[in-house]
């Protein structure tokens, strides 16, 4: 099995840029934008080394594709040969279990520290162009609020400050809101957010849970924006928010969105110390 032999399935602009870049490294390259069943797709999966998807894997049980894809992970998981290399991200554990079953190696790009950060700072750029593309106002002397100090929470809040915003974090982990704080940010504990809310322009949720909901939502002014980056679409009560006209971006995939170029040249490099 030769692991220069790269199918790469579905995705967004990341892996779509990954294709000349992996050519250029000497890999023989396949590409299927819109993956679908046939006997194209299936020898072209067959005959492959390495299997590169896109960030996340799967999305309600099919491939993910920003345009639409018709290749169920069951049947995808069921064109797999034994050894065969399989990069992609945020891989679901039946997935798991099956390749572990049939030895079948997975690399998820997620798993890896160096990505992860990088896909942060990606990340955290993109939350920013969505806030100036979106709000008709200077982020300067704005007063900003980040809810999260992880990866992402602590990169956003960072370049917030260097465009010399007012930002304020707000978490619950004291340690978390100490490193804030030595940062130069204000803070604010997670407790205290719906008597505060009212005080910001800019509200950029990084925090996988619902912290803006009942509570806080009517208190949001309605000239404020909330830019929301976290998975899963649950860090915003929308039905709530859409009833009290207030504006909440769902912000997904926001690397593949604006700086898709940039993180296939990563992700090559990472592919190709593995496959080499």
């Amino acid at each position: 099995m030769d692991y220069r032999d790269v199918c790469l399935i579905g995705g967004d602009r990341r892996i779509s840029y990954m294709a000349p870049i992996l050519s250029r490294e000497g890999c023989r390259v396949l590409r299927f934008d819109a993956p679908t069943p046939g006997v194209q797709f299936q020898e072209a999966l067959g005959g492959a080394g390495t299997v590169i998807c896109g960030i996340p894997f799967e999305k309600n049980g099919k491939i993910f594709c920003e345009k639409e894809s018709s290749v169920s992970v069951a049947e995808f998981q069921r064109l797999l040969r034994k050894r065969q290399m399989i990069f992609g991200g945020l891989f679901p554990s039946h997935f798991l279990r099956h390749c572990e079953e049939r030895s079948i190696i997975c690399h998820d790009f997620m798993k890896d520290e160096a990505l992860t950060l990088f896909n942060a700072v990606a990340t955290a750029e993109g939350a920013i162009l969505e806030a100036l593309s979106n709000q008709e106002t200077l982020l300067h002397q704005s007063n900003c609020l980040v809810l999260g100090f992880g990866r992402c929470g602590s990169l956003i809040a960072q370049r917030l400050w260097g465009l010399h915003a007012s930002v304020t974090v707000a978490v619950r982990d004291p340690a978390e809101l100490a490193m804030a704080m030595a940062r130069g940010h204000q803070t604010l504990p997670l407790a205290e957010l719906p008597e505060n809310v009212a005080r910001f322009d800019y509200v950029f949720n990084t925090i996988p849970a619902c912290h803006l909901g009942e509570k806080c939502l009517p208190q949001v002014r309605q000239d404020c924006l909330i830019i929301d980056v976290a998975s899963g679409r649950t860090g915003v009560d929308y039905e709530l928010a859409g009833n009290l006209s207030l504006r909440a971006l769902f912000c997904p995939g926001l690397p593949g969105k604006y700086s898709a170029k940039s993180c296939a040249e990563r992700l090559v490099k990472y592919v190709m110390q593995i496959i080499t």
